[in-house]
């Protein structure tokens, strides 16, 4: 008799956490949100997780950084709530289903060495650098070194936007490509003729920003429109944000806020309201 109590109490424990599991995991993702792409976005992203979880304690933002298209290609598949993408959306992504929120404006900042003499270059002298046919930096009043033309992989929303802007899609000739903003940094401060380009909210003391026809990449120029090299941060979402579930609808309604506005402004980004 006790050894069936005994099998009876296993029976109902195993049972009973069986059951807790499966309502835990089915409970899970509706207190979360997954968001992936952009790896320009990072900055604003780990600053979005902190405050939304202040705002929200029991929302967690699970963000990934693989890259715009990538991104955009998660949310298509289902398989992230909100694809960051550096970029603005193409006509066919948007036929998919897919809505462009914007949620910030950023630039691209053109960096080199801070070793380069090298301070300014106009719009043209850019494109023909990344065209090839400007290699050597005597050619723009700098020193006798040929230029390394660093930049970033085909699938980033970065590369993307910037040869959109500079109208050289696909005739980059770049000498080193590379999947993440990190490395691009490192590289052109480390070689004294590298010349890169990457988000303004991740530039630091390590490299140098170019101007670009004579404009610095700040606030004001881009807030003026005066500099040339700006773009959209986009939060894609499968469908219009009305339409997600509450939890993704709180992330929108968070950076709308006053608190959204200023983590905005705190990572070196323009909001576009």
């Amino acid at each position: 008799m006790n050894k069936i109590k005994v099998i009876s109490l296993v029976f109902l424990v195993v049972i009973g956490a069986t059951i807790f599991g499966c309502q835990a995991k089915a409970e899970d993702p509706y207190h979360k949100v997954s968001l992936d792409g952009s790896t320009s976005m990072e900055k604003l992203m780990n600053a979005l997780r902190e405050g939304v979880s202040e705002e929200y304690p029991s929302l967690q933002l699970e963000p990934q950084f693989t890259g715009s298209s990538s991104g955009i290609e998660a949310v298509l598949q289902h398989r992230a709530d909100i694809g960051n993408s550096s970029r603005a959306l193409k006509a066919s992504e948007k036929k998919k289903g897919l809505v462009e929120n914007i949620v910030a404006i950023d630039a691209i900042a053109v960096i080199t060495s801070k070793d380069n003499p090298v301070n300014n270059l106009t719009r043209q002298q850019l494109i023909d650098i990344y065209k090839g046919k400007i290699r050597n930096w005597q050619e723009v009043g700098g020193n006798n070194q040929p230029i390394v033309v660093i930049g970033r992989e085909a699938g980033s929303g970065t590369r993307v936007a910037f040869e959109e802007l500079l109208k050289i899609e696909e005739q980059c000739q770049y000498a080193n490509e590379y999947n993440e903003t990190g490395p691009v940094m490192a590289k052109v401060g480390s070689i004294s003729g590298a010349i890169g380009y990457v988000s303004l909210d991740v530039l630091d003391e390590s490299v140098k920003a170019l101007s670009i026809d004579n404009v610095e990449v700040n606030q004001e120029s881009i807030q003026s429109g005066k500099y040339l090299l700006q773009r959209p941060f986009v939060m894609a979402t499968y469908g219009p944000i009305e339409k997600q579930r509450k939890e993704v609808q709180d992330v929108f309604y968070y950076l709308q806020s006053p608190k959204g506005q200023k983590i905005i402004q705190s990572v070196g980004l323009m909001s576009p309201q």
